[in-house]
């Protein structure tokens, strides 16, 4: 099936003053140019790789099939040298080529299709510059409520009107956000962007149903924004229903594509210290996040990018797969231990979904007898209070709340602990709640 891409000038309205004004590098706009045949360059000031002390890198890495087995991978020659010197500014050719291969088998996205990749220094690193790209200051953007605390400041920074779109059990509530955009006030422009985490969502751990991603597509269509679906979970799925379509996977169903921009990540599945994440989106909004690279910090490190493809490449599609679905596994069975022990000591004390993927619990906590009336408590002074003193660490849910104000919800990791200190923690929230409720 063929697929209509939206053309270049329909991402004029979308983009901020700022990106607008953003220049192509100099020089970086002219390395292409290099891999001319016969060309002979003067153009950058790259360092002779003569001095670089580096000859080799050795790659050890758990089977993906079998991990009791090591397999080891070599950099050197040809690779190491990419790795080792200044690159393009959307990423190594080959770690692009790799993911391009990656996202046609997951999400039945092709090249052609009117997007392409960039690399970044992890995928909150291109989220930033992509709402730069397309924020101006003092304007209106739909976000989920909770609402992922990291990326407040970036909103922040522009002084964003956060309009929050409610979720529950099943993710976005997409009825909510209709209602919203049909009742918007004449005269005031409507969002150009809506954010969201669909999969294992920071903080609540839920995963938005294929309907509901449905529902908002068409509301994308029809009210004319752009999605910014960030999807670092996305790997750490293990429901037992069937894994959502992503909306970037669910747009090529619709008339055109074009109007989601998705941010993937290897940190929750390779490692989170080297940094490698990436956007797909439309060309136009990518340019702009490339400029904005080139003179931040010109690329995303090579090295790091050359190591990625070397393992990545010598596992394959198939066992990138394979290994991925270990890893949520593992998440999986550490979710199943924090919430044995949640019912175990909490139960009547807190409320709670049961997570699908991702390594979150969003939960309630009842500081109230049932029968009591009145407003609901706030979570927040018990948190950085009492349950800190008793030597718990959570973040109480005002973090994530972005038009402020009270909760009951707390937010806790569960990707860490052995099983010893969750139940220790959990008994100690215990006794933080009980001692709350005068028990």
């Amino acid at each position: 099936m063929s697929v209509q891409s939206l053309p270049t000038a329909y991402y004029d309205a979308f983009l901020s003053d700022l990106s607008k004004s953003r220049k192509p590098s100099p020089i970086r706009g002219l390395y292409p140019l290099e891999n001319i045949p016969g060309m002979i360059s003067l153009l950058a000031g790259k360092p002779n790789a003569a001095t670089f002390p580096l000859t080799s890198v050795s790659i050890k890495a758990r089977s993906p099939t079998d991990p009791s087995a090591e397999t080891t991978t070599e950099l050197t020659g040809k690779a190491l040298a990419e790795g080792l010197q200044y690159g393009p500014t959307a990423g190594l050719p080959n770690l692009i080529g790799w993911i391009y291969g990656l996202q046609e088998r997951e999400h039945g996205r092709k090249t052609g299709e009117g997007w392409r990749v960039s690399v970044g220094s992890g995928s909150q690193d291109v989220l930033h510059k992509a709402i730069l790209a397309l924020v101006n200051p003092g304007e209106s953007v739909l976000v989920e409520n909770p609402l992922y605390a990291g990326i407040m400041p970036t909103f922040e920074s522009l002084n964003a009107e956060f309009v929050s779109v409610p979720t529950d059990s099943q993710g976005v509530v997409s009825g909510a956000l209709r209602s919203t955009l049909e009742n918007w006030p004449s005269g005031k422009p409507k969002p150009k962007v809506l954010y969201t985490v669909p999969y294992g969502g920071n903080p609540t751990g839920v995963t938005t149903v294929e309907q509901r991603r449905r529902e908002v597509l068409a509301l994308a269509r029809e009210h004319n924004f752009l999605i910014l679906e960030d999807d670092p979970y996305y790997y750490l799925y293990f429901g037992q229903a069937a894994r959502p379509r992503s909306y970037f996977s669910l747009e090529r169903e619709l008339p055109e594509v074009g109007r989601v921009i998705r941010f993937d990540s290897l940190s929750k599945v390779l490692s989170a210290g080297i940094r490698v994440g990436f956007v797909c989106g439309p060309e136009p909004i990518l340019n702009k996040i490339d400029m904005h690279t080139a003179v931040a910090s010109l690329q995303t490190p090579s090295l790091t990018q050359a190591i990625t493809y070397a393992l990545l490449s010598s596992w394959g599609y198939d066992n990138f797969k394979a290994h991925t679905l270990t890893v949520s596994q593992f998440y999986k069975e550490k979710r199943d231990v924090f919430e044995r022990y949640m019912k175990k000591h909490l139960n009547g004390l807190a409320q709670w979904n049961t997570p699908e993927a991702g390594m979150f619990f969003w939960f309630k906590l009842l500081l109230k007898e049932p029968s009591t009336e009145g407003e609901e408590e706030d979570s927040e002074a018990l948190i950085r209070g009492r349950a800190l003193e008793k030597g718990v660490l959570a973040l109480p849910g005002t973090v994530f709340l972005p038009d402020g104000g009270k909760t009951p919800y707390v937010r806790a990791a569960f990707s860490l602990l052995d099983e010893a200190d969750v139940e220790e923690a959990i008994k100690r929230l215990r006794a933080v709640v009980l001692e709350a409720r005068g028990a």
